[in-house]
């Protein structure tokens, strides 16, 4: 059985400590050969500019490709064009494009109103240069009309020119079984156009939940339940979100998942742990 490529997503850092941390966590990481990369951008410039110098950092830094976040909420396409020219000067191929939250007290849409228009704008600057990676929601975005409308939507970013989608964290495979399913009924080659599982390792119950319950991700009741009865028990927590997630990405894997995305949340515990275990760590062939 192929075993499916891996990735990991950071966030920027406030600091220039934060960011000397973030090298070591990428030193670490980079070492069990990931695909790629990918590095968080907030709307309307909150993170922008560390967003910008994490990913010049990083680029520099080794030779994994960096596959930065960009979003349309909040800039016109003047800025978007600048953006893209600016990765395109420093050598990225990949980027994560998204529609981004509406900035505190703007209001309208703007010229990008949606992840579509972002990726079709994307294409006409760019052409091919860029590989453009877009979000998928297995268990529905919190903001979509239905589960069919979300389902389509994410089927006309790809025909707009996306290559692939990275899915929002799930704990239910069946979820993403689901919406694969759902895209190649409506004629998506999920070979050509992969739709990558994003992974969340469990390491801080409080947090998990103001996440999903935030992003409008499932936790699995009996997941809820023996987190609470851990209570501040930290260590029982890793261990048990471990065992979790492993089985997660487990049964995932006997599914033919094409690549993983694990959500490192900045850390190198326990994705380094999770990489190993499931002996992903010799699979190095880039998308």
């Amino acid at each position: 059985m192929n075993k499916p490529r891996f990735s990991f997503e950071f966030f920027p850092t406030k600091t220039s400590e934060g960011v000397e941390k973030l090298c070591q966590t990428f030193d670490a990481l980079n070492e069990l050969a990931p695909s790629y990369f990918s590095v968080t951008y907030g709307a309307g410039g909150t993170t922008r500019n560390r967003t910008l110098g994490i990913v010049e950092t990083l680029q520099n830094r080794a030779n994994t490709p960096i596959a930065p976040h960009i979003s349309c909420i909040g800039d016109d396409k003047v800025q978007i064009s600048e953006l893209l020219d600016f990765y395109k000067s420093i050598g990225i191929n990949r980027m994560v494009a998204l529609r981004g939250d509406l900035p505190s007290g703007q209001v309208g849409m703007g010229e990008l109103p949606f992840a579509v228009d972002l990726v079709r704008h994307i294409r006409e600057h760019s052409a091919d240069h860029f590989h453009i990676e877009v979000a998928a929601y297995p268990e529905m975005h919190p903001q979509a009309k239905s589960f069919d409308f979300d389902i389509q939507n994410l089927v006309n970013k790809f025909n707009a020119g996306a290559n692939s989608a990275i899915t929002q964290f799930f704990y239910n495979a069946e979820s993403y079984l689901y919406l694969r399913d759902a895209l190649e009924k409506r004629g998506v080659d999920t070979d050509k156009h992969n739709l990558v599982a994003g992974i969340m390792p469990i390491i801080n119950a409080s947090n998990l939940i103001r996440f999903a319950d935030s992003c409008g991700a499932d936790i699995p009741r009996y997941i809820r339940k023996q987190l609470a009865d851990y209570g501040d028990d930290r260590k029982a927590i890793r261990e048990f979100g471990f065992e979790v997630v492993h089985r997660l990405c487990e049964i995932l894997i006997s599914e033919g998942v094409p690549a993983l995305h694990f959500y490192s949340m900045n850390r190198v515990e326990p994705n380094k742990r999770l990489v190993e275990s499931l002996g992903l760590s010799s699979v190095s062939t880039q998308a």
